[in-house]
């Protein structure tokens, strides 16, 4: 079987087609960084109008290169939330649309489901149960993935997920949008123990994160440097807190793998790219003899052929769709 996944949450209009369960034919992407990198960040409005501008050409393009037309796709599954509702709507209601006109089956995908299973497009595979930390700059939570359909939220973030607060550390050092991997890539250049930022562990065992502190840290970090008509130092800056954010993000998950008695982690999402939170992960989860598992880069960003992976496995629990569903802005995992 044929599966078109579609994907619009945020600010990047994605559409792949996979053959079968895991066999990938094409994955298309067109980002918007262009549009709001003068803005420091993403625009809700600006987001939904480009998804309406890009979402037939990419769609278009992704049955291209698989050699294939809308007349052999056997599922449609596409992105229903959480993300900007707006920018959900483009490709849920183009979605709905082509399945309705093709009688083509089509179902609502959970980003967050997505993300969790975007490992299993790689060659190695990860068995179940395990833990998953979904990271990015939506979201910094901890599941325990059952199957292909069961997870169980164990952890959250309490406010700034960890991309958020990379991009909101990468504004106030001057850098352009998105600032994530800018600040990474000034880390590597810079002392991880240079300056001793706070790490917030919360209460005891608890699963959940904080990093708007942390991100305050490095505000008033920088604003008494700056009194001083010091430099600021700026590649230990972003190392150190980067090892911030990575430490809490790693033993967490580490927690999270005690404490259910699982022996494997899996990784998911844009910071899951980062190279710094893949060493120490790998690294830790070495030492407590534990699995890791973590997809390529471009299978970590917003992308549509894990929205399809994850659509394949959704309509095999849950068949039945109804046109009048409506996207969400939270979500719907527990």
């Amino acid at each position: 079987m044929l599966t078109l996944g579609i994907e619009s949450s945020c600010d990047d209009t994605a559409a792949a087609v996979l053959k079968d369960d895991f066999t990938l034919l094409s994955s298309v992407l067109t980002s918007q960084d262009q549009i709001h990198t003068r803005f420091g960040g993403v625009v809700p409005e600006l987001a939904s109008r480009s998804h309406l501008e890009s979402i037939v050409p990419v769609v278009n393009e992704a049955l291209q290169r698989a050699a294939v037309s809308l007349e052999d796709i056997g599922l449609i599954a596409v992105t229903q939330g959480p993300g900007l509702i707006g920018s959900l709507l483009v490709g849920f209601s183009y979605a709905k649309a082509l399945s309705f006109v093709h009688k083509t089956p089509c179902v609502g995908v959970d980003h967050m489901a997505g993300h969790i299973l975007s490992v299993f497009l790689e060659k190695e595979q990860p068995s179940f149960p395990f833990i998953a930390l979904v990271v990015s700059g939506g979201t910094s939570s901890i599941y325990l993935a059952k199957d292909f359909t069961t997870f169980t939220l164990l952890g959250r973030t309490r406010d700034d997920a960890a991309g958020e607060a990379f991009d909101k550390v990468a504004k106030l050092l001057g850098f352009s949008y998105p600032g994530g991997p800018i600040v990474s890539r000034e880390a590597a250049s810079g002392s991880p123990d240079a300056i001793r930022f706070p790490r917030s562990w919360l209460e005891k065992g608890s699963l959940d994160f904080s990093f708007s502190g942390l991100k305050t840290a490095v505000l008033n970090y920088c604003n008494t440097e700056r009194q001083k008509n010091n430099s600021l130092p700026l590649s230990d800056i972003c190392a150190s807190f980067q090892e911030a954010v990575v430490e809490v993000l790693v033993e967490k998950t580490l927690l999270a793998a005690r404490q259910q008695g699982v022996d494997t982690i899996v990784m998911g999402g844009g910071v899951s790219s980062n190279p710094r939170l893949r060493e120490v992960m790998e690294k830790r989860c070495r030492e407590e003899q534990k699995q890791f598992f973590f997809p390529r880069p471009s299978y970590c960003t917003d992308n549509g052929a894990m929205i399809a992976l994850a659509g394949i496995q959704a309509h095999r629990q849950d068949p039945v769709f109804s046109y009048d569903r409506d996207v969400y802005c939270r979500s719907i995992l527990s």
